[in-house]
């Protein structure tokens, strides 16, 4: 068996989230160079952005209300103005919501686009699929057994 050295860590920092935090994600949401966290809070039917200050403490969580129960949360720049939005798949209600980010740590309102009846996604991730220099996202559907390609056309 070979043994390998993944360095030390510190204590943790416990930071307080929504109820049953499901999925969690990381990028800059304020464009101030430090890295923020967003935690998909499903019970709560929120997500929470967490502001860093690049020392490795954070603000207290600011929540978005989602509507329903987020599974999964992701992150990318679909409007192409170079803030991060946030993605989200909305298990309960078969909907993907996206939330647009203004670039100083506050986001829109929900954005919805429907899927499948009953197809229940789970996961999203995000990407351009196409090489069009578009985001485009993926998403897997627990309810289908399937996996669903969102390409953006605008």
């Amino acid at each position: 068996m070979v043994a390998y050295d993944i360095g030390s860590f510190a204590n943790q920092i416990i930071y307080s989230t929504g109820s049953y935090p499901l999925s969690i994600a990381v990028g800059d949401f304020n464009n101030d160079i430090r890295l923020d966290i967003v935690v998909a809070n499903f019970r709560s039917n929120n997500f929470g952005v967490v502001l860093g200050y690049g020392n490795g403490a954070f603000a207290n969580q600011t929540t978005y209300f989602t509507e329903s129960a987020p599974h999964f949360i992701a992150v990318g720049d679909f409007n192409s103005d170079c803030f991060l939005d946030i993605i989200l798949a909305i298990l309960d209600v078969n909907m993907i919501g996206i939330f647009v980010g203004y670039g100083n740590g506050i986001f829109t309102d929900l954005v919805k686009f429907s899927m499948d009846y009953e197809s229940l996604p789970s996961s999203v991730v995000v990407d351009d699929f196409n090489n069009d220099r578009k985001l485009d996202f993926a998403v897997v559907n627990e309810g289908t057994d399937s996996l669903k390609i969102i390409l953006q056309t605008c």
